[in-house]
């Protein structure tokens, strides 16, 4: 049976790898975007995923753009809530703007994406939904209240709708990701990243890829027993 999956932010980066590696495992992938439309064509075209773009953030039009897509595609059984966006800032130079805009769309997504795909997957005893937190939301980061405060807001989330869930065979799991070697890690001056790095007790940046093979885990049909968990891959620098 192929299962639909969306994952949201899922033409770049970490969505990126995780839209793939879902592929090739034969699940049919819908990769949501917000922005970068000559990035999505390009990844739709190097890898057959169709990306569809919209807001997750926007709770109306989250929920159009589910319905469209299990009209077109079938009934979503896999979730993966991955978009998210930073607004950095130390708190008395952050702005409420830049406060409510991290939490509408990194954590409101989640909400968003939940409520329009958790009632058919309870419906018909079966679902998976991973929500990518962060190391940030589990130890803090300087200068990141609203990013730290909104991932682990999905942690809490994630345990609570995992409670709803499990009788139904809905599965609802967390991946906290450390540092991983992306356009925006690679954004950060070297100097700082190499005070990073040594913070890291492998030694080095994680992959994408690590990432995406520990949602392909998490959303197969072997992982039925595993719920409201959350799995850091952080290369040892955060143990919780």
């Amino acid at each position: 049976m192929t299962r639909v999956a969306i994952v949201t932010g899922g033409t770049r980066g970490i969505g990126e790898a995780i839209s793939v590696a879902l592929h090739a495992q034969g699940r049919t992938v819908v990769a949501n975007y917000t922005g970068n439309t000559e990035k999505a064509a390009a990844f739709t075209a190097a890898t057959g995923i169709p990306a569809v773009r919209w807001d997750v953030g926007d709770h109306a039009a989250t929920l159009a753009a589910v319905t469209a897509i299990a009209e077109q595609y079938g009934p979503v059984d896999i979730v993966v809530n991955n978009a998210g966006i930073t607004r950095d800032g130390v708190l008395h130079r952050m702005s409420f703007d830049d406060w409510n805009e991290v939490m509408r769309v990194n954590l409101g997504g989640c909400f968003n994406l939940a409520k329009a795909t958790f009632p058919g997957m309870r419906e018909r005893g079966w679902g998976r939904i991973v929500n990518i937190g962060s190391i940030n939301g589990q130890a803090g980061q300087y200068g990141q209240v609203n990013y730290a405060a909104a991932k682990s807001g999905i942690h809490g989330f994630t345990k609570a709708l995992a409670q709803e869930g499990a009788k139904f065979g809905v599965t609802v799991n967390a991946i906290a990701p450390g540092y991983i070697d992306t356009d925006m890690v690679a954004a950060v001056p070297a100097p700082v990243l190499e005070k990073i790095v040594a913070k890291i007790p492998v030694g080095r940046l994680g992959q994408a890829e690590e990432i995406a093979r520990g949602v392909v885990f998490l959303t197969s049909e072997d992982s039925g027993f595993v719920t409201g968990s959350t799995l850091s891959i952080n290369g040892g620098q955060h143990m919780y």
